[in-house]
C-alpha cells in the first residue's frame, strides 16, 4: 500500500475544503462524494475533520496506519481520525494543554466507533509498562460494559448510543494514562418500557437471555424466549451480524477487567431480570395486581415482601407539611407507576455502573486531561418527542461551541493581533439555544413551570403557553403562532410545534412532554424499594429512607440535562460525521471563514524554534527577539508577502501550501542534518574500528613475540639441560667418591668412639699412649690424620690442614658438651636448640656489676652459675623472680631487686635434680628434708 507523505500527494478530490475552488454547497457535496467513492471517508475543513460512515470495514485502522500517523504533522498525511487523535495527544503531551475531542453528527453516523478509534489510537501511541497497560485495558474495556447497558438497535444504527458520554482520560507528565472519569448524560430510559417500531430495547436484555448459562437463568427465574417479556419488542429482536451470546461473554469479561466483583455482577444481572419481570405485571380493576407469579419472582430477586410491592402499586401517599393523604390508583395510574419504577430502576442501575467504573479507573493525581465527548447525534424522525427535543438541543449547544471557537473567536483573534480582516457574516445559532434554554421564556423553563403549576396541566396547556410566549420567534412555528401565516405546510398538526434548527426543521409532538419531563416516581415505590434486602437497591433509592423524608420536589429531566450540558474548558478538536448518503451539510458551510482567513497561525517563539534551521542567520541560535528572527527567516526564504501577516504575538499564514513549503524545506534540512550526523557517526565508527583493529594487531604481535621467545627459550633450556646433565653426572661421580671418603670417616669416628670409651689412646700417628678421655679427645686430629693418610692416600701436607691444636679452654667446653649430651640427648625436647649456645655460667656478671656488690660480699665462694629464675610457690602456683647462684658448696636464692639472700642450701642436702622432657625451662631440686623445694628456671 502506497504511503503518502503529504496531504497534496496523489490527492483524490480536495483533502482540505479550505482549498476547494469554487466553494459552494454543491461543490462541497460533490467533493465528499468523489472522495467517498475512492474509500477516502475523511476530509478536512481547516482543523475540523469530517467523515462519512461507509457501513463496512476498511483496511485503514491497522497497526501500520497507527505508526504511519504517529508524531506526524496534522496536514502532512491524508485526512484521518488518527491525525486528529495524534494532534490532540501531542498537544497534551508536549505543550501541556488539556484537550477535548467533540464527536458530533446525526444518528447512525458512526460516533461511537469514532470515539473508540480515538481511544485505541491514544492507547497505542502512549507509554508501555505493567501499570500503564493495566490502566489502558481498563479504559478500553469500559466501552463494552457501557454499550451493553446504554446502546440499542435503532432504525439507523445497530449499535446506537442512547446516552451521552464524556470521558476524561487523565495523563501524567510523560503522557502515560493514569485513569479516567466518565460522565453520562440523560439515558433514554423511556426505551426500557417502549421502543419504536423496528428498534430494540437495550442490548443487555437480549445478551442476558441469549448468552447466560442455564443455571444463571434458573437463578434469575428467566427463560430464553424473548416473547415471554412485554418490554422486549419482537419484530427486531434478532439482528443480522449481531451475536448477543458472544457479546454477553465479552461484557462479563470486560466487567472483570474493569474491576467488578463476582457478587456485584450477579447483583446487576438480578436487577436486569427484575426489570423484565416488572414488564409482565398486569393490573385489573377487580384484583388490582395480576401476574402474581411474576410479582412473586421479582420480589424474591429483590428481597421485597410481595404485599409491600402490591400496596405500592395500588396506593399513592401524598405528604403536605404535617398531613398525609392516601389515594387509590386506578389501572392506568398503576401501569404508569410500574413503568416509572422500571425506568428509574434501570436508569439508576446505569448511573451506578458508571460510578462503579469510575471508582476503578479514577486516577489518584491529575496532571493533563484529554476529553472525548460522544453524545447523541441530531435526530429527525417521523415521530419526534421529548427525547429528540433534548438530543437536538444538545447538538445545538455543540454547534454553538463550534461556531464560537472556529468563527467568532477566530475573527476576534484577528482583531487582537491587529490583522487586517474583512468581517464575514455567519449564522450564529445562539438564538436557537436561547429559544430553548432561556431562564425566563425558554421552552425548557416553560415546560418546568407547567410541571410545577397547580391546577390542571396537560401537554395541550403547555403548547398553548408556547404559542403565547414564542409566537413571534422566527425559529418557532405552530398552528396558532404568528409565523404560521408563512407556512406552506398546512398539514401541521395542532398538537405539534416546529423548530428551525441549524440542521433543519424538526416537528415535535407535545404528547408525553409533561410526563417525560416530570419523570415522577411515587414516594411509596421508593420506600418499598428501600425496604428490599438486595445489596444494591438501598443504594439506588436513598430517598426511600423513612428517616430522611424530603418533601422537596425532585428536579425535572429537562433541568438536569440543561445543567449537565456546558461549554468545555479544554481546547477542542472537532470531528463531524455523516451518513454515507449526503444531501446537505448543515453547519459546515459557515467554515468559509477558514477559507477567507488564515489557515495556520503560531506564536513567534515556537515558529522560530521549528523553522530556524532553514536560515543560516537564525541557525543554530537567534539572539534577538523572536519576531525579528521570524521576519529574517521569511525574508531569507523569499515567501511572498501576501501569503502571511505579522500579528502582535503570532505569524498568520494564509495558504496551506505555504505551510507545506516550510515543512518540505524543514524536512529536507532535517535530512541534510541527518546526513551530517550520519557522516560524523560513520567517521567515528570507522576510526573506532581502525583503533580496534590496531589494538588487535598489537595484541596479536605481542602474543606471537611471546610465543617466539618461549620457543627460543625452550631450545636454550633443552641445550642447557643437556650440558647440566653431563655436569651433574660428573658431580655425581665425584660425590660418590666423596661418599666413600665419608664412609671411611664414619668408620674412623666409630673407632674414635670405641677408643674414647675404651682404654687405648692414639697419638698423632695412631699409637696408643695412655688412658683417659682427655688424652683421646686431644689426639682426635692425629687419628683423623692417620685415617685420611691410610684410606685416601692424601699427602701428609694436605692432611695436616684438617688438624688444629685443641686449646685447653675449648677442651673444657667440649667436655661439658659431651657430658650434657650423655644426660639430655634424646631425653629433653629443648636440647637440640641449646647445643649451639655456649655455656657462660655467670650470666649476670655478679663480680663486675655494682648492683650486685652486696650479694657478692655475702657469697664467698666462686660463683659457677648466676641467672634470674622464677620460683614457683606451691600454695598458689604463682612465680617470684629470684637470683639463682650455684657455687661449689651451696645453692643460693636472692631477691632480684635488693640482692638480699632468701635461701641458701648446701649441695650435700640435695638428693636429686629433676627436669621435664618438654620444651620448657623447669627443673626441681629435691632436698633431704620432708618439705621439698621446687624451683623453676627460665633462662633469658
Amino acid at each position: 500500500m502506497e504511503v503518502k507523505t503529504s496531504l497534496l500527494d496523489n490527492m483524490i478530490g480536495v483533502g482540505d475544503m479550505v482549498l476547494l475552488e469554487p466553494l459552494s454547497e454543491d461543490s462541497f457535496i460533490d467533493n465528499l462524494r468523489k472522495r467517498f467513492d475512492h474509500n477516502e471517508i475523511y476530509t478536512y475543513i481547516g482543523s475540523v475533520v469530517i467523515s462519512i460512515n461507509p457501513y463496512r470495514s476498511l483496511p485503514i485502522y491497522t497497526p501500520d496506519k497507527v505508526e504511519e500517523y504517529r508524531n506526524r504533522n496534522f496536514y502532512e498525511l491524508s485526512p484521518h481520525i488518527y491525525a486528529l487523535a495524534d494532534e490532540a495527544y501531542r498537544s497534551l503531551r508536549d505543550q501541556d494543554k488539556d484537550q477535548c475531542i467533540l464527536i458530533t453528527g446525526e444518528s447512525g453516523a458512526g460516533k461511537t466507533e469514532a470515539s473508540k478509534l480515538v481511544m485505541s489510537y491514544v492507547a497505542a501511541v502512549c507509554g508501555k509498562g505493567q501499570e500503564v497497560n493495566k490502566v489502558k485495558e481498563q479504559l478500553l474495556q469500559s466501552n463494552p460494559v457501557l454499550e451493553a447497558f446504554g446502546n440499542a438497535k435503532t432504525v439507523r444504527n445497530d449499535n446506537s448510543s442512547r446516552f451521552g458520554k464524556y470521558m476524561d482520560i487523565e495523563f501524567d507528565f510523560k503522557g502515560d494514562p493514569l485513569g479516567g472519569v466518565i460522565s453520562n448524560y440523560l439515558l433514554e430510559k423511556s426505551r426500557v418500557v417502549k421502543q419504536p417500531r423496528g428498534e430494540r430495547n437495550f442490548h443487555v436484555f437480549y445478551q442476558l437471555l441469549s448468552g447466560a448459562s442455564d443455571d444463571t437463568l434458573k437463578k434469575l427465574k428467566l427463560e430464553r424466549d424473548f416473547s415471554k417479556y412485554n418490554y422486549l419488542s419482537l419484530d427486531s429482536a434478532a439482528v443480522n451480524g449481531l451475536d448477543d451470546a458472544a457479546n454477553f461473554r465479552t461484557v462479563r469479561n470486560a466487567m472483570q477487567i474493569v474491576g467488578f466483583m463476582e457478587d456485584e455482577m450477579q447483583s446487576v444481572l438480578e436487577l436486569v431480570a427484575a426489570v423484565l419481570k416488572l414488564g409482565n405485571i398486569e393490573f385489573k380493576p377487580e384484583s388490582r395486581c395480576n401476574g402474581t407469579d411474576e410479582s412473586r419472582e421479582m420480589c424474591e430477586l429483590l428481597g421485597i415482601e410481595q404485599s409491600v410491592l402490591e400496596r405500592a402499586f395500588s396506593y399513592r401517599t401524598v405528604e403536605a407539611k404535617m398531613e398525609k393523604v392516601s389515594t387509590t390508583l386506578n389501572v392506568s395510574q398503576a401501569y404508569y407507576a410500574r413503568d416509572a419504577l422500571a425506568k428509574n430502576l434501570y436508569s439508576r442501575l446505569f448511573s451506578w455502573l458508571v460510578t462503579r467504573i469510575n471508582e476503578s479507573i479514577k486516577a489518584k493525581t491529575r496532571h493533563k486531561v484529554m476529553g472525548v465527548l460522544d453524545i447523541y447525534g441530531f435526530e429527525i424522525f417521523e415521530d419526534n418527542s421529548f427525547e429528540q427535543f433534548i438530543i437536538n438541543y444538545c447538538n445545538e449547544k455543540l454547534q454553538q461551541i463550534f461556531i464560537e471557537l472556529t468563527l467568532r473567536e477566530e475573527q476576534e483573534e484577528y482583531v487582537r493581533e491587529g490583522i487586517e480582516w474583512t468581517n464575514i457574516e455567519y449564522f450564529n445559532n445562539a438564538v436557537i439555544c436561547d429559544l430553548i434554554e432561556n431562564n425566563q421564556n425558554g421552552i425548557l423553563a416553560m415546560l418546568d413551570e407547567e410541571c410545577l403549576r397547580p391546577g390542571t396541566v396537560t401537554d395541550e396547556t403547555f403548547l398553548d403557553k408556547l404559542n403565547t410566549v414564542c409566537a413571534e420567534h422566527q425559529h418557532f412555528e405552530s398552528r396558532l403562532s404568528k409565523n404560521s401565516k408563512f407556512l406552506t405546510d398546512h398539514s401541521l398538526p395542532h398538537n405539534c410545534f416546529r423548530i428551525q434548527h441549524y440542521a433543519g426543521k424538526v416537528l415535535y409532538r407535545v404528547e408525553g412532554f409533561m410526563d417525560k419531563n416530570n419523570d415522577l416516581l411515587y414516594r411509596d415505590l421508593s420506600q418499598a424499594m428501600y425496604k428490599a434486602n438486595h445489596s444494591l437497591i438501598k443504594q439506588l433509592f436513598p430517598e426511600g429512607n423513612p428517616a430522611k423524608v424530603n418533601l422537596k420536589r425532585p428536579p425535572t429531566a429537562g433541568f438536569q440535562f440543561r445543567a449537565s450540558v456546558g461549554t468545555q474548558k479544554s481546547l477542542p478538536h472537532f470531528h463531524r460525521l455523516f451518513w454515507s448518503v449526503i444531501k446537505r451539510v448543515p453547519g459546515l458551510m459557515e467554515t468559509e471563514g477558514e477559507r477567507a482567513g488564515y489557515a495556520f497561525r503560531q506564536t513567534y517563539e515556537p515558529c522560530l524554534e521549528r523553522y530556524k534551521m532553514l536560515c543560516k542567520r537564525t541557525w543554530p541560535h537567534w539572539r534577538g527577539p523572536a519576531r525579528e528572527g521570524v521576519e529574517v527567516l521569511m525574508t531569507d526564504l523569499q515567501v511572498p508577502p501576501e501569503e502571511f501577516s505579522y500579528g502582535r504575538s503570532k505569524i498568520f499564514i494564509r495558504n496551506p501550501r505555504t505551510l507545506f513549503f516550510l515543512e518540505e524545506r524543514r524536512k529536507q534540512c532535517l535530512e541534510d542534518l541527518a546526513t551530517l550526523i550520519q557522516k560524523i557517526y560513520r567517521g567515528w565508527k570507522c576510526r573506532t574500528h581502525f583503533l580496534l583493529l590496531k589494538q588487535s594487531q598489537i595484541t596479536v604481535s605481542a602474543w606471537y613475540r611471546r610465543y617466539a621467545q618461549q620457543k627460543k627459550y625452550k631450545r636454550i633450556k633443552s641445550a642447557t639441560t643437556l650440558v647440566q646433565s653431563y655436569t651433574r653426572g660428573w658431580q655425581a661421580r665425584k660425590l660418590l667418591r666423596e661418599l666413600k671418603y665419608q664412609k671411611r670417616c664414619k668408620e674412623a669416628v666409630t673407632t674414635i668412639s670405641a677408643y674414647w670409651h675404651g682404654t687405648q689412646v692414639l697419638n698423632r700417628r695412631g699409637i696408643s699412649k695412655g688412658r683417659g678421655k682427655s688424652n683421646t679427645l686431644a689426639l682426635i686430629p692425629a687419628l683423623l690424620f692417620a685415617v685420611f693418610k691410610e684410606q685416601s692416600g692424601v699427602e701428609v701436607s694436605k692432611a695436616l690442614c684438617f688438624i688444629e691444636p685443641v686449646h685447653e679452654e675449648k677442651k673444657a667446653v667440649y667436655e661439658e658438651k659431651l657430658e650434657a649430651s650423655e644426660i639430655f640427648k634424646d631425653k629433653k625436647a629443648l636440647y637440640p636448640s641449646s647445643v649451639s649456645q655456649p655455656f657462660k655460667g655467670d650470666y649476670l656478671e655478679i663480680t663486675k656489676n655494682p648492683k650486685y656488690q652486696k650479694l657478692n660480699n655475702v657469697v664467698e665462694e666462686k660463683v659457677l652459675m648466676a641467672d634470674v629464675v622464677n620460683k614457683i610457690n606451691r600454695a598458689n602456683g604463682k612465680g617470684t623472680a629470684r637470683i639463682f647462684l650455684l657455687t661449689k658448696k651451696n645453692v643460693v636464692l636472692a631477691d632480684q631487686k635488693t640482692g638480699q639472700v632468701k635461701a641458701s642450701v648446701p649441695l650435700p642436702d640435695l638428693t636429686s635434680v629433676s627436669v621435664s622432657t618438654q620444651s620448657d625451662g623447669f627443673f626441681a631440686l629435691k632436698l633431704k628434708e620432708v618439705m621439698d623445694l621446687f624451683l623453676s628456671l627460665h633462662f633469658a
